[in-house]
């Protein structure tokens, strides 16, 4: 690994360790811990705690808006979008599903779950057409999930059992993730497994993975995919966020096995990755909430090129900005190659 030196972004506050950062700078700081990122129209759009949801335009930072979706102080973890509208879940029950509208941001619960063991850890749209979200088990622990067709919500019938102590983290609302084929689902706890549905004959496979797992707080927390075969996940265990055994892996074959990758050589703990644009998968960002790194070859290596805290987030606005979002912020990092 090259040796780098730190230096001051003394206008930020913040440390970095690479000339790869050319800038970093915070758009937003608001009381609000937020893990999920839209960008759309020129916008960073998130959703987070205390039932906000709202935007800040990535040229100019004082255009900006919030508003609340419910009086109730509801806690989201999951933001997706079609074409015109924006969605949300939050969790815990009663589970509400809104759509707001992107042009007069005017929202609607367009669906409830009133099951108790209710949470929903991620939202994903395959397209504009097609949307998936998945919760915590009920009690016949078979994998709870939710369909959006046609404008209509309503339970995917699975009879997929899921493992004792089997679940997932609504950590970054990455533990979803699609191609035109497969939409992959991540689970993590006392057994970490990928989940894969072929999504025109709508069957899924369940496969095992190397992923450090056995603890309620072990496991896969994020995943992404370039392409049908080449695939990355990362996580680790959020009681220990210093372990880096196990905690980063890729899979060159859809997900059906996966090579563990710079195991006690990474920046430990990760709750979001995403792969760079255009890299075909050979570039790849992750953030723990201790750590952003970078990975220039498929995911072997790491280079952690920030010490910044209390990100949970990513997003790649193009290949030379990234998104961050988490406690009490967003904030957009320029990088240069």
């Amino acid at each position: 690994m090259k040796k780098l030196i730190p230096f001051l972004f003394s206008f930020l506050g913040i440390f970095t360790f690479s000339q790869q950062i050319e800038s970093f700078e915070t758009i937003l700081n608001d009381k609000i811990s937020i893990r999920a990122l839209e960008v759309d129209g020129g916008k960073v759009w998130y959703s987070g705690t205390d039932s906000k949801f709202g935007f800040v335009d990535l040229k100019n930072k004082e255009n900006r808006k919030q508003i609340n979706l419910s009086d109730k102080k509801l806690q989201f973890r999951t933001l997706a979008k079609d074409k015109n509208s924006f969605y949300t879940i939050n969790i815990e029950s009663p589970a509400y599903f809104f759509k707001m509208d992107k042009k007069d941001l005017k929202s609607q619960i367009i669906f409830t779950d009133t099951v108790k063991t209710a949470f929903y850890d991620a939202l994903h749209f395959v397209n504009d057409q097609l949307a998936y979200t998945f919760s915590d088990a009920d009690k016949d622990n078979l994998l709870k999930l939710a369909v959006y067709r046609k404008g209509q919500w309503k339970m995917f019938k699975s009879n997929v059992q899921l493992n004792s102590g089997e679940a997932a983290f609504a950590a970054s609302n990455t533990n979803i993730a699609s191609t035109k084929k497969y939409l992959w689902i991540a689970t993590g706890g006392k057994a970490s497994r990928i989940l894969r549905m072929d999504l025109k004959k709508e069957n899924i496979q369940v496969f095992e993975t190397p992923f450090i797992q056995g603890e309620s707080s072990q496991g896969m927390y994020s995943i992404d995919f370039y392409d049908d075969k080449f695939g990355i996940a990362v996580g680790g265990d959020y009681t220990q966020q210093d372990a880096n055994i196990n905690n980063m892996a890729t899979t060159n074959d859809g997900g059906a096995t996966w090579q563990i990758q710079a195991s006690g050589k990474n920046a430990g703990y990760a709750t979001c990755v995403k792969i760079k644009p255009g890299s075909k998968g050979k570039e790849i960002i992750a953030v723990g909430d201790k750590h952003i790194s970078y990975s220039s070859d498929f995911g072997k290596t790491w280079e952690k090129i920030s010490d910044e805290k209390g990100f949970f987030v990513c997003r790649w606005i193009d290949g030379n900005t990234v998104v961050f979002a988490g406690k009490d912020r967003i904030s957009v990092m320029k990088l240069k190659f």
